[in-house]
């Protein structure tokens, strides 16, 4: 039995690791964390640190939610192979804090604080136990969830600043659970109207902690596995005729990543969005694609609601199908 448990765990670990479908960053701790947020940013490539207009969330800076003009619930849903499960959920609002002296001394503006709450959840089912002679016993599943809250404020016309704290609960076996505190800090600082630059760090201090004394008891052993620490600086430029959305990133990390994205969102007639974006360019490796994307989003009022529909494609390289992430916003 204990042999049994021991396949099965190390397969476990094998399973979800790949679950993720990349190889370098991704097969860290907490890879499905890295993996995006709702089908607008992952629409855009997930280069959306510095984009302060839109529907907007917490998870890629903590600083924007001082951005987001009305309050807004959205949720996603993605449609993956191989058995793997990833949804959304969050809440972003901007509260006014009334007129402050500028820093600068050049007059009052309106500073506000900003709220994002969110939940991400992934994970991946249908996973076979077997017995020695390869006969079917029960089918298991994996969980890993996320869940964080961010808070921020705006400290003048030109700066905002936020900090996220997040909830890591990994349920990988029976008896074999980990849970993770982590913080991300982040910054917006406004160029011009037209250009937003931004700076995060995420994941500050964080790994699981795995006891597998409850499965092999006095044999268990603890171990520890660390997130990557992760940087990122963003650039986002508006352009008002067309109506263009332009931004790019660069994310590095300790696990060595050194990574560009991108993306573009045109709005060609009122309420409609098209987006395209490129993620995961791995500067320091040429043998790790690409992953292309392209989405839309349609809102429609109803009554005292904005409704949104949203939809994204993204090409996922080690899949035998590409990932559809639908999702609903709604702004009051």
């Amino acid at each position: 039995m204990k042999k049994n448990k021991l396949i099965l765990i190390t397969v476990l670990f094998i399973y979800t690791s790949l679950s993720a479908q990349y190889t370098g960053l991704n097969s860290k701790a907490g890879s499905f964390s890295r993996l995006g947020f709702g089908a607008r940013g992952m629409g855009m490539g997930n280069a959306m640190s510095s984009v302060t207009i839109g529907n907007l969330t917490a998870y890629y800076n903590p600083a924007v939610s001082v951005f987001q003009e009305s309050s807004l619930f959205q949720a996603s849903y993605s449609f993956l192979s191989l058995d793997r499960s990833l949804n959304f959920i969050g809440f972003t609002k901007k509260f006014g804090l009334g007129k402050i002296v500028s820093p600068e001394g050049k007059g009052k503006f309106r500073s506000y604080a900003g709220l994002s709450v969110g939940l991400i959840n992934a994970g991946v089912s249908d996973i076979d136990v077997r017995d020695d002679a390869g006969e079917r016993i029960k089918s298991i599943s994996t969980s890993e969830n996320q869940f964080f809250v961010a808070v921020a404020n705006k400290f003048s016309e030109k700066l905002a600043l936020g900090v996220t704290f997040k909830f890591y609960y990994y349920s990988l076996y029976e008896n074999m659970t980990a849970t993770s505190v982590g913080i991300d800090l982040g910054a917006i600082y406004s160029l011009t109207k037209e250009m937003n630059l931004s700076l995060v760090i995420s994941d500050l201090n964080t790994s699981y902690k795995w006891d597998s004394s409850n499965i092999y008891g006095e044999s268990g052993r603890n171990t520890t596995d660390k997130f990557p620490l992760i940087k990122k600086i963003g650039l986002s430029y508006k352009l008002d005729e067309p109506n263009l959305l332009f931004a790019v990133e660069w994310q590095g990390s300790n696990a060595n990543s050194n990574i560009l994205r991108g993306g573009i969102e045109y709005q060609p007639i009122d309420n409609l969005f098209l987006r395209g974006g490129l993620d995961r360019f791995e500067l320091s490796e040429n043998d790790i694609p690409v992953r292309p994307s392209l989405g839309f989003s349609y809102l429609y009022g109803i009554k005292n609601l904005n409704l949104g529909i949203n939809y994204a494609f993204v090409v996922e390289p080690y899949s035998n199908s590409d990932q559809h992430i639908i999702g609903i916003n709604i702004l009051f």
